[in-house]
């Protein structure tokens, strides 16, 4: 797929010379907002067509579960560093060492997922779970695309949010509490809802792309993110639709 940029085509104005196709300085035409979007929703959804192969996989083999299991604390930090190092290491690696790193996560949470899945809840709750998310997704994503009120300002609260989320969530893990994980699910299926359209408005603007200094870049960390937001609705509403074996 290509990623290439037309200054001229989609910005007011733009970078020249050497590699000016994929550079950009200025604020996007609708046209070039509308490619971001779309490259950045391709990545996701391949990254999740990949998630849900492994996942499935992981279902329908004892093996791979025994694998998962074996290896799930080893696996979940190294989907943490992957994570650190697209997002914080973009400007310095390539866009192409970047998508093999997206893809490579995308399978690892396939891993940890199907077993999830397959050890604690039927594939009806995981069916009912991923339907809700995408809808929520979807309607969240189309807000973000088509508001005309800047989403930038709730940027901190939504970050604060996220560290006050994932603490409580750990303190939760030694507590054990049932309300207090009910209670957690509901908060972060708002909160990812949200980033959701945030995340889709600071795509469409061309933040990202101004970020990364690149389109291809942009598009991979676009993707990232959007990842990130809709496997975690859908984690939390797998919680709340419970449903466990």
């Amino acid at each position: 797929m290509s990623f290439q940029n037309n200054p001229g085509q989609g910005w007011g104005s733009g970078a020249t010379g050497p590699g000016a196709g994929s550079q950009v300085t200025a604020r996007p035409t609708a046209e070039a907002s509308a490619s971001f979007l779309t490259h950045a929703f391709t990545w996701m959804f391949a990254g999740l067509l990949l998630s849900a192969g492994v996942a499935l996989l992981v279902q329908g083999s004892q093996s791979l579960q025994t694998f998962a299991q074996t290896a799930f604390l080893p696996v979940i930090i190294g989907q943490l560093v992957l994570v650190i190092a697209i997002g914080w290491g973009i400007s310095r690696i390539g866009a192409t060492v970047a998508l093999g790193l997206f893809f490579i996560y995308a399978a690892s949470i396939g891993l940890t997922v199907g077993l999830i899945i397959a050890v604690a809840y039927s594939t009806e709750t995981a069916a009912s779970a991923f339907l809700t998310a995408s809808g929520m997704f979807g309607v969240a994503a189309l807000y973000g695309a088509t508001t005309k009120r800047s989403l930038a300002g709730i940027g901190g609260f939504l970050t604060m949010g996220l560290i006050g989320l994932l603490i409580a969530l750990v303190v939760n893990a030694f507590l054990g509490s049932d309300t207090f994980s009910y209670v957690l699910s509901i908060i972060g299926v708002v909160l990812f809802t949200v980033l959701t359209a945030y995340d889709v408005q600071r795509i469409s603007v061309g933040q990202l792309v101004t970020r990364t200094g690149s389109v291809e870049k942009a598009a991979v960390l676009g993707a990232l993110r959007l990842y990130l937001d809709f496997i975690n609705l859908f984690l939390f509403l797998l919680r709340l639709f419970g449903g466990r074996r």
